[in-house]
């Protein structure tokens, strides 16, 4: 996520607080907010997708990918 979008969420996050928003505002920070959190969830899968697991052995394992369990955030 390019840094101008954090900024702008972070000057939204202060406007809040203080003065309060407008609906396009609010908006606005919404849509920025799920963009953000994607762009983590992204990061996170990505860096997942590079991680081993060394046994007692020595032996390296790649991490698999987890069943989807109900009810469970994901």
């Amino acid at each position: 996520m390019e840094q101008w979008k954090v900024d702008r969420i972070n000057a939204l996050a202060k406007k809040a607080k203080t003065e309060g928003l407008t609906e396009e505002e609010r908006l606005e920070q919404e849509g920025l907010r799920k963009e953000y959190l994607a762009a983590i969830k992204r990061n996170l899968v990505d860096q997942l997708e590079h991680t081993y697991v060394v046994d007692e052995k020595g032996n390296k394992h790649k991490l698999n990918k987890k069943e989807k369990t109900p009810g469970v955030l994901q």
